[in-house]
This record gives structure tokens, C-alpha cells and sequence, in this order.
């Protein structure tokens, strides 16, 4: 799809400098993110070609089918082979995505990272204001007495984990279709939302509710969509790449910001400069002032001679 800046006639470096201004220039950043954030990462997405739902699922069900609430309840064993082979990746690792994002909420930038993605990436990277809509993999919890549980100990039992005190079942802390989102999650994203000057939206392709709705709560346009393929916004947008995520966000956010010791050495060295031209203007006025008084001194010699020359005669 053609987007108004490709219509320009703007190339890669155009728009890369173009977000790297963008960025220089707001103070209250937001980031939307979906899968394709962690596609680098290795862990797959799942509307592309090669993605999660246009893959075998290793059961007669669809993989759209399995993550429900009802086929949970209804199918848990089948969920949970279908769970542990394709959602949980233990071994992935933050990427350039992740890590530009840790130093732009570190240069004070970057406000809110609003995630759809479940793999904890963010917060391993490093990145605090971090809200999960989606929830976590890392996160489990018994159904029946509510004991938490860690990543590992899901993917140790055999088939279907089960709770170490009560025998409830354990399920992974994510949202599953037919659940709702956590309310406090949606309106920390909104206020968040409202509040940016500038809404980076990245690796996602806008179908997924309520997250596709967020930039209309945006009272101006300065939107920046990154994603390799088309989305609905891209001609609302007031930049859109289309590239990889990683990629641009690690080009376009800068590796360090001034250090405190910089900017105390600058602030110094001004002090220094201000004084030293404060004690040169003194001088200079101190030199004037003692050679008019001596201008002064001697033009008032010889009219006192001439006084006492006539007292003599």
C-alpha cells in the first residue's frame, strides 16, 4: 500500500532521519507494540506467512481455535501440548528493538511501552513502564487456591500442570480470546495515550481490539508506524516505514545522551568564562578611573604654582 510519504517520493534514509527528528523533538513518547517487536528475537508472529496461525498446529484444531477460553476449559490437555510447543520460548533473548527502547525510556523520552506480546522481553531488557495487555507466560497461577507459579515448573509437568498444594489446575496468566482485558491495563494505555506527544506504533498489524482503537484518543497526528506490511493507519500516519522493527528503532534512537559530568564541565567552564571576563571589565574600569584621577592631579599642579608665584610678589 502507498503511503503518503512513499507518494513524496522519500527513500529509507529520508524517513529514518525524518523519525530520528521526531524523536529528538518530543519529550512523552508512547510505543504500541505487537509480535513483530519480538520476531527478531526468534519467537514467531501470527497473522504473517510463516506465522502462528498459518502453521500447523500438530492437532486436528485450528491455532486461532486453541487459544480460547472455552477450548481451554473444554480441551486443557490439548490446549497445553498445543501451548508448550508453540507459545513458551525460554531461550529468547531481548533484541535491537528492545534495547533501543531501554535507552530511550533511560534518556527520559519514552514515557509508556504498551505491549500486546506475552514473552516478558521488555522488562528483560530492562524497560520499567512496561503495560502488558495481553499478560505474561512467565506469570501462572493455580485456578483454585490462586499459587503462583513460575515458567518452568509449567513446562516440567507432564501434560496438563497441576498446583503442588491443592491439585488445581495451573493455567498461564495471558488472555485468552473470549476473555476480557484487565481493566486497569486499558485505561493506563488511554491515559498514557492522551498524554503523548508523539505515538510510535510497531510490529503489529492493527486488527487486535482494543490495542487498534488506541491513536484515536491522539488530539494530533504525529503518529510513526513501523511494520512490514500494511496496516489501516499507515495513511493517517505521519511517517510510515516499512522495514524491521529492530532495525530502525536501534538506527533512529541515539546510543547516549550527555553525560551529568559533561554537562558539569560545560557549566564550569562558562562560570570560569563569565568571572574571568567580570575581573577583566573591572580592571579595565579600575585602569580608567586611576588615570583620570591623575589627569585630574595633574592639571591642578601648575594653577597652584601660579598662586603662590603671586603671594611672592
Amino acid at each position: 500500500m502507498e503511503t503518503r510519504i512513499d507518494r513524496l517520493g522519500s527513500v529509507r534514509e529520508d524517513k529514518l532521519k525524518q523519525l530520528k527528528e521526531l524523536i529528538a523533538e518530543s519529550n512523552n513518547i508512547v510505543f504500541l507494540g505487537g509480535a513483530g517487536v519480538s520476531t527478531e528475537s526468534g519467537i514467531p508472529d501470527f497473522r504473517s506467512g510463516a506465522g502462528i496461525y498459518n502453521t500447523e498446529s500438530g492437532t486436528k484444531y485450528r491455532p486461532i481455535d486453541i487459544i480460547a477460553h472455552d477450548f481451554f476449559m473444554e480441551h486443557t490437555e490439548i490446549f497445553y501440548d498445543f501451548y508448550k510447543r508453540k507459545l513458551i520460548y525460554p531461550d529468547a533473548k531481548p533484541n535491537k528493538a528492545h534495547k533501543a527502547l531501554v535507552r530511550l525510556e533511560r534518556q527520559g523520552k519514552l514515557k509508556a511501552i504498551i505491549t500486546q506480546n506475552i514473552d516478558n522481553l521488555h522488562q528483560e531488557a530492562g524497560s520499567k513502564c512496561v503495560i502488558e495487555l495481553h499478560g505474561s507466560v512467565f506469570r501462572n497461577y493455580c485456578m483454585d487456591c490462586g499459587k503462583k507459579f513460575d515458567t518452568e515448573y509449567v513446562v516440567a509437568q507432564e501434560g496438563v500442570p497441576h498446583c503442588d498444594k491443592c491439585g488445581g489446575i495451573v493455567r498461564p496468566d495471558i488472555v485468552l480470546y473470549e476473555e476480557n482485558l484487565e481493566h486497569k491495563n486499558v485505561d493506563d494505555a488511554i491515559k498514557a495515550v492522551k498524554k503523548c506527544d508523539l505515538m510510535i506504533i510497531a510490529g503489529t498489524s492493527l486488527t487486535v481490539y482494543p490495542a487498534a482503537t488506541f491513536a484515536q484518543f491522539l488530539k494530533h497526528n504525529r503518529i510513526v508506524i513501523i511494520n512490514k506490511s500494511s496496516t489501516y493507519m499507515d495513511l493517517k500516519a505521519l511517517l510510515t516505514i516499512h522495514d524491521n522493527v529492530g532495525d530502525v528503532l536501534d538506527f533512529c534512537v541515539p546510543k547516549r545522551r550527555p553525560s551529568v559530568r559533561k554537562k558539569t564541565a560545560v557549566k564550569k567552564s562558562t562560570a570560569k568564562k563569565t568571572t574571568a571576563k567580570k575581573t577583566t571589565a573591572a580592571k579595565k574600569a579600575a585602569s580608567k578611573t586611576t588615570s583620570k584621577t591623575a589627569s585630574k592631579a595633574s592639571s591642578k599642579k601648575p594653577a597652584a604654582k601660579a598662586d603662590s608665584s603671586k603671594k611672592s610678589k
